[in-house]
């Protein structure tokens, strides 16, 4: 393993599925699991592509109801690639006796590297090196190149190349029992003499999806012109060809494939553009370069490079890269012409259907910094759905608009009405589409956008209007006690999800959920803000859009000011009304009575008992405050509201909620390590260490093959950006406040902040900055009392006395800048 690499040197039948999860290849429109091509969907395998966006919905039956589920559709199989030798059997690493092994991602050019030796029964080594490539600036294009040598024989040797629409949705075992299967055929056939296609139809969502493949053999870099037999039925097409092979004489084999779908921009009709996008291919060393200079210039903008003081091999800038790389597989710059979401598995597998959660907050961060107008893009999403949350809001009576806790295809609320555990079989009631704390991710989110890109454009014609109606939602859904002077939340379940309601009441929910109202509190802040960074005439043509009067803006500055959050013991943040009189939970039992206790939610369930009894938690809930805001900005917010705030009550919380907290969740330990890393920096640097490993390590036990978690990778790179630098974007400026754990030398980063490109060199002793390419004539610093000004490729040295630095945000116009 490199730091640009991650490699496999082993065939391990029982990590399959974990690894084609961690080797996926993608562009932002689809993705592909790094599967063998020869390989199937079973125990071992599970080939898998996805189109973003690329949803259908399906019935099933469920104890007795129907239940409808949309789910992220697995298109057909385009990597089908099988070889065998003198009309033998197809080779198989798992019947076949493996001599030589390496499976390679290579991180910097985007390429899937497989090299296998293989011994059959009759003593022929034959070697098959493959390169993989799903095309970053070819959005359509997928390619595979076979090199098949033998070893120690000579003979025939038959390639079959397919495209197989025969695939099912089967990557979550917990789902299996219902229904699974989006796809119908509607044409297949051959294309001129070497091509093959397929064109299938969703049968819900009525998508039509083409895909066309073209294959070609070669021997010392000479087309060999073969006639190939055609296998064909409604949703399998296949290609096979003879040719003979010399030993020692490789033969190579090239597969390109084109993916179009009825709802790509400027096409007549997507199975003709599959057909002529791989008769217009070029062959895939072209490719491949075309594909690797994309991947460079993207690392140019989000690569970090780390120095530590211990020598690890490698291994935690390998990790970090490898997040990069698949938050830029689910979310590259293809997603700024497409209308789609951030699902929170990304692009690699079947968990949670594909949806879209409140996991953006944890991965716009890297987008802000890098490249803003992907943000601009996904938010985008969320605005083409404000109608639909509108209308939720309605439906549920109240005003504004209520995103829902799990989005799909057009903004319906796709949550599961009934959950299964799988460690007691049973199935139980899911109440976290109660979750409207992501009303407030994505107004946060919003925010963060703004303050980073200074794009007044987008706030004014689509931000603006969504954190307006947030707003209203959030001033409706508020009830006042007259007892206690106070606006009350009710009926609402947190980031924890263990906790859905109390115990002695009938209808889910829970009151005063701390996280949740002082978010709420914070949105409409925003919300009353909003007047002073818009321009006056759009200011007055919103208010008149949404029918704003002066009356629901001073409730809203009331409600502001009167959400209640409870406290109990010594300062300590309730995290939710009555949570103080729940029991406590026996840890050390359950840690002798079971392995992994991370899903105590399930564990206590097969028990007959249930978390809402006990002061426990899955994930960080009340600390999500100490993670989002500064402690500045967190007084001036308990200050409105009317409570004690002070700074020695973060630590006295982070210590309260971390002994009562099981991890079930791998966003958990990116946010007790933020909260930790100005006061204990050797516990914040053990739990990044260990929420790096949480997916190539698959720490909870299975999840990462259906799926990674890029709220997860992404938390843990903002570590590294964000948190340890103590890099802030507050009030249009950018703040600079590093304090480096022990184990982190230094790290060298490139960040764009409205328009501006700097280079950040940060270590114990020195933080120097570079100005690459400022829009403006310069970038303009405060530091130590000095205002200081850096022409492009100039640079600043400063020392760690001379902390915080201010970069001084330029005026902004538009969506890139000044």
């Amino acid at each position: 393993m490199t730091e640009w690499n991650w490699t496999y040197d082993d065939y391990r039948p029982e990590q399959e599925k974990l690894r084609e999860a961690l080797c996926t290849l993608g562009n932002g429109y689809f993705a592909t699991r790094g599967a063998a091509p020869e390989s199937r969907a079973g125990d071992v395998h599970y080939p898998g592509s996805y189109l973003s966006g690329g949803y259908n919905r399906r019935n099933s039956e469920v104890q007795g109801r129907v239940v409808e589920n949309e789910d992220l559709v697995n298109l057909p199989n385009w990597l089908v690639l099988r070889l065998r030798i003198d009309g033998g059997d197809w080779l198989d690493l798992d019947t076949l006796e493996v001599v030589a092994y390496r499976q390679s991602l290579d991180m910097r050019d985007g390429i899937l590297i497989r090299d296998v030796t293989v011994l059959d029964d009759d003593g022929r080594k034959t070697r098959v090196v493959q390169r993989r490539l799903v095309h970053m600036a070819r959005s359509h294009l997928a390619a595979l190149q076979t090199e098949v040598a033998a070893c120690n024989w000579s003979g025939t040797i038959e390639v079959e190349s397919a495209l197989d629409g025969r695939v099912v949705n089967d990557g979550v075992e917990r789902y299996r029992g219902l229904e699974g299967k989006h796809l119908a055929p509607i044409d297949a056939g051959a294309v001129d003499e070497d091509g093959i296609y397929l064109k299938m139809r969703t049968s819900q969502s009525r998508l039509e999806i083409a895909l066309a493949a073209r294959t070609r053999i070669y021997r010392n870099g000479s087309h060999i012109d073969l006639e190939p037999s055609l296998t064909q039925d409604p949703d399998y097409v296949g290609q096979t060809f003879a040719a003979h092979i010399e030993q020692e004489r490789p033969l190579l084999v090239e597969k390109t494939v084109a993916l179009f779908t009825g709802r790509d921009h400027a096409i007549s009709e997507c199975g003709l553009e599959a057909r002529q996008a791989i008769r217009d291919a070029p062959r895939f060393g072209e490719l491949l370069t075309e594909h690797a200079l994309l991947w460079r210039q993207l690392w140019r903008r989000f690569d970090l490079q780390l120095r530590l003081r211990d020598d690890d091999g490698g291994r935690t800038a390998s990790i970090l890269r490898l997040h990069l790389f698949h938050l830029l597989v689910t979310a590259a710059p293809t997603v700024m012409d497409l209308d789609v979401g951030v699902p929170a598995r990304g692009l690699h597998g079947e968990a949670y259907r594909g949806h879209i959660f409140w996991d953006e907050l944890f991965i716009f961060p890297i987008l802000d910094l890098r490249l803003p107008e992907i943000t601009r893009s996904l938010l985008m999403y969320r605005y083409r759905r404000l109608q639909a949350a509108r209308e939720a809001a309605r439906e549920a009576g109240y005003r504004g608009a209520m995103y829902p806790w799990q989005s799909g295809s057009n903004g319906r609320e796709e949550s599961q009405k009934l959950h299964l555990n799988p460690r007691s079989g049973h199935w139980t009631p899911d109440e976290t589409h109660l979750q409207r704390h992501v009303n407030g991710a994505i107004a946060y989110n919003i925010w963060q956008y703004f303050q980073t890109s200074g794009d007044v454009e987008f706030l004014s014609f689509y931000g603006a209007e969504m954190l307006l109606e947030i707003a209203r939602f959030w001033a409706s859904i508020a009830t006042h006690n007259q007892a206690l002077e106070r606006y009350e939340i009710r009926g609402v379940v947190g980031p924890d999800e263990f906790h859905t309601g109390y115990p002695d009441r009938a209808e889910p929910g829970l009151d005063n959920h701390a996280y949740t109202s002082v978010m709420a509190a914070w949105v409409l802040c925003r919300a009353l803000d909003l007047r002073a960074h818009l321009p006056t005439e759009r200011w007055e043509e919103l208010r008149e859009l949404l029918a704003i009067s002066d009356d629901e803006l001073t409730h809203w500055q009331t409600v502001s000011r009167k959400l209640r959050v409870c406290f109990h013991g010594d300062g300590i943040i309730s995290q939710f009304e009555g949570f103080d009189d729940l029991k406590e939970l026996d840890w050390q039992a359950y840690r002798e009575r079971y392995d992994d206790i991370q899903r105590l939610d399930r564990i206590l369930e097969s028990e007959g008992d249930s978390p809402n009894h006990y002061k426990v938690t899955k994930q960080a809930d009340v600390l999500m405050l100490f993670y989002l805001f500064s402690t500045e900005e967190l007084q001036r917010l308990f200050d409105r509201l009317g409570y004690r705030f002070e700074p020695d009550m973060i630590p006295r919380n982070v210590e309260y909620y971390g002994a009562r907290t099981s991890h079930g969740s791998t966003l958990s330990r990116v946010v007790d390590a933020w909260v930790l890393a100005r006061s204990d920096r050797p516990r914040s640097w053990s739990l990044f260490t260990e929420a790096l490993e949480s997916d190539v390590a698959d720490i909870q036990g299975g999840t990462t093959s259906e799926g990674i978690h890029l709220g997860a990778m992404a938390g843990t790179v903002d570590l590294i950006e964000r948190c340890y630098t103590g890099i802030e974007i507050r009030d249009g400026h950018l703040w600079l406040n590093p304090d480096l754990p022990d184990e982190l030398a230094g790290l060298t980063m490139r960040l764009r902040f409205r328009g501006q490109t700097l280079e950040l060199e940060i270590s114990h002793d020195l933080m120097r900055l570079r100005a690459v390419s400022p829009e403006t004539d310069c970038i303009h610093l405060h530091c130590d009392g000095q205002d200081i000004r850096i022409a492009a490729g100039e640079t600043y040295d400063m020392k760690p006395e001379q902390k915080p630095v201010r970069v001084e945000a330029p005026r902004a116009l538009g969506a890139f800048g000044p």
